[in-house]
């Protein structure tokens, strides 16, 4: 399998979104262009955002809702029919809030639909056209650049509201426009993760990475939405080590995904692997979050081909082992080219004061530093310090609405989130004095390139924005927070509890192996996907992938065993008795089967190795030694392993001891056979003589002949 150049597919993903964000452009210039109150019917397209059976209707101005004073206003009007009636023809009202909102806690209620209170201005209108079922149809509404409800603006966030009457009354869709402040230079920050749906095995598979690294994959869109832009990534490592640790049977598309990776500029830094929540680690009673143990059970060696090794010479050294191992070093396989260690993002539900305090402590390299959303500590800027605890408190306004804008496909639909995030980041740079902010677009694979790429450029582009990179906000002059108190995710933290529970077990099992890891690195790995942020979202789905994994968990326990033994008779004195052991394990295990019998009249060799074959029943004899008398003895069985660590329920079998009737038997038989050798003596002696006497017979019994008297 050829890999294409990684030049080409760049400059052909740059092409397509060259005429992605050209078509962007032509939609914008062809709402501006509309007079006021003319109707833009595009042709239809189909949604699957809105709810069956509901119509949605948006109001989103353009430009990210920012208006440079001296410009015309544009805004677009979206009804969305999810119902199965057809949406008849329906005219739409603009009006503007002549007064400036007065904070984010105010704009947050205007874009929540409250609009009582507010001072607000007939400022335009439209209509749109009939709405057959399924489908969409957007209008555009200019408000002139020397009108006069335009020209009195200041700088400040401004709430417009666009409003149409139905059946059931007015339905309204507000807003925001930005009028920015031009003496105000503020810099920001925006982190967005690189990671993939939650798993429940340790890594993906090759087919899984062929999919999401393919040309329309979740990982290539993510990869694309951040290139050319100063996002600060977020980088699964376990999303890298499954294409290293497939080496040459990787995926072409995937190797050429790492290769973009690794050439991107931007600031990263690691997340737990398989996006583990450090949170919930440490809230169960760990010192500091774990990494996975090893990943030697994934790798194969016929995917990394041994490179020549040059004839030693008489003074060279030899290689170490671990130089010639085939396979890369864990930290290669994991390595994401960080630009810090020790930065952790846990879910927002997981941030406690307990945890925050935790992560803070932990031993590493460069000061540890946490990310939380405003709401748990307070807005301002992104540098700050709970108690001991370094902490980047990233705007939780900002950064939903920034989320939301990612995951919107429609450009007509994004302008609304986007004009939301703008009007937070006002009143955000304004809060944050000289300090850069710092907005977080929330993990998620439900987005398009466009959709990133926009909802980052809102925040970098904002008038008077500077970007920052990690390091940057890291060595920022930090302000004190305190974390809010919240209550630990008790159901996640339980599972936490029981799967590291579980892990101990798996530890101590392992120990039967030559290499352990080969079953507590997968049990790692496996924990580590089970405690994705990801999972948080799908609270159902989590519950059932760690009740299923801790079922696999026993079963691979119960996987090594010795089979129940049958009553064994006994009548020697001597023997070996059979037994079997049960491994289904791939590999082969080492065991020592203990013998303890409950009565002296039995002597057994008390431990007994075995190797147990992997895959298969094994066979194994313990020598026994029948001493005094008759009777029956228990005799208790235990496999171990050779750290003496109990494998398999113990057993036990009765024996029946009869060794005395061998006694009996070889007497018996003696008798016998002497008795059967004495009468053979005896008849040989009485044949004997009975041919002496034969002879002697005969001449007494011959007749006598006369003399002859010649």
């Amino acid at each position: 399998m050829t890999v294409p150049p990684l030049r080409t597919t760049t400059r052909r993903r740059l092409a397509s979104r060259l005429l992605a964000i050209l078509a962007a452009s032509a939609l914008a210039t062809g709402l501006a262009g509309g007079a006021a109150a003319a109707s833009v019917t595009p042709s239809p397209t189909p949604t699957a955002d809105v709810s069956t059976g509901t119509t949605e209707f948006t109001l989103a101005p353009i430009r990210n809702g920012i208006l440079t004073p001296g410009e015309a206003l544009t805004t677009s009007v979206t009804l969305e029919n999810g119902t199965a009636l057809t949406v008849a023809r329906t005219d739409v009202s603009l009006e503007l809030g002549t007064s400036a909102l007065a904070d984010r806690g105010r704009l947050t209620a205007w874009l929540a639909g409250d609009v009582a209170g507010v001072d607000l201005q007939p400022a335009g209108s439209a209509s749109i056209d009939p709405v057959a079922p399924g489908e969409t149809r957007t209008a555009s509404i200019l408000v002139p650049q020397d009108a006069p409800i335009l020209t009195a603006l200041t700088p400040g966030v401004y709430p417009i509201v666009a409003t149409y009457t139905s059946d059931d009354g007015p339905v309204r869709s507000t807003s925001v426009i930005v009028v920015p402040r031009g003496d105000q230079p503020f810099g920001v920050g925006v982190v967005v993760p690189i990671t993939a749906d939650p798993i429940t095995e340790g890594l993906l598979t090759s087919e899984e990475l062929a999919v999401l690294t393919g040309e329309d994959g979740e990982l290539t869109t993510q990869l694309d939405g951040v290139e050319l832009t100063s996002a600060i990534l977020a980088v699964d490592p376990a999303i890298v080590a499954a294409i290293r640790v497939l080496g040459t049977a990787a995926p072409a598309s995937a190797r050429v995904w790492l290769e973009r990776l690794e050439s991107m500029p931007n600031t990263r830094f690691s997340l737990q692997f398989g996006d583990a929540d450090p949170a919930v680690q440490v809230e169960a009673g760990l010192a500091q979050p774990v990494g996975p143990l090893s990943l030697d059970s994934y790798l194969r060696v016929a995917d990394f081909p041994a490179t020549p090794t040059p004839t030693p010479t008489a003074t060279s050294t030899p290689p170490a082992a671990s130089e010639t191992s085939p396979f890369p070093p864990l930290a290669d396989l994991l390595d994401t080219e960080a630009s810090r260690d020790a930065v952790y993002w846990p879910a927002v539900a997981s941030v406690t004061p307990a945890a925050v305090a935790a992560l803070g402590a932990v031993s590493s390299e460069d000061a540890p530093l946490t990310l939380v959303p405003s709401t748990s500590a307070s807005t301002g800027g992104a540098r700050a310090v709970a108690g001991d605890a370094g902490v980047l408190v990233y705007d939780a306004d900002v950064s939903r609405a920034l989320t939301a804008a990612s995951s919107v496909g429609e450009s007509a639909l994004r302008a609304a989130p986007l004009a939301a995030a703008s009007g937070y980041l006002s009143f955000a740079s304004i809060e944050a004095g000289e300090s850069p902010i710092l907005a977080a677009i929330d993990r998620g694979t439900d987005r398009s390139y466009i959709g990133l790429q926009t909802a980052i450029a809102a925040a970098a582009e904002y008038p008077g924005a500077t970007t920052h990179s990690l390091s940057t906000l890291s060595a920022g002059t930090p302000r004190d927070v305190t974390i809010a108190d919240a209550a630990a995710p008790e159901e996640r933290v339980a599972d936490a509890q029981a799967l590291f529970g579980d892990e101990g077990a798996i530890a101590s099992f392992a120990t039967i192996l030559d290499d352990p890891t080969l079953l507590t690195g997968p049990e790692r790995a496996r924990i580590l996907q089970l405690l994705a942020v990801g999972w948080a979202t799908r609270p159902d789905d989590a519950r059932s992938a760690v009740a299923e994994h801790r079922i696999d968990t026993q079963e691979t326990l119960d996987s090594v065993a010795l089979l129940p033994p049958t009553t064994i008779n006994l009548f020697a004195a001597g023997a070996g008795l059979p037994f079997t052991v049960r491994n289904d394990l791939p590999y082969a295990v080492n065991l020592v089967l203990y013998a303890t019998p409950d009565d002296l009249r039995l002597g057994v060799r008390r431990a007994n190795e075995i190797v147990a074959t992997p895959q298969s029943n094994t066979r194994v004899e313990v020598p026994v030694e029948a001493r005094v008398g008759n009777g029956e003895v228990t005799l208790g069985l235990q496999l171990r392993s050779p750290s003496f660590v109990g494998i398999g329920p113990a057993q036990s079998v009765d024996i029946n001891v009869r060794a005395e009737w061998e006694t009996v038997g070889i007497v018996v038989l003696s008798v016998l056979v002497g008795g059967l050798l004495l009468l053979g003596i005896l008849r040989t002696v009485f044949r004997a003589r009975a041919r002496r006497r034969a002879p002697n017979d005969e001449d007494a019994d011959a007749p006598t002949t006369p003399e002859d008297p010649t």
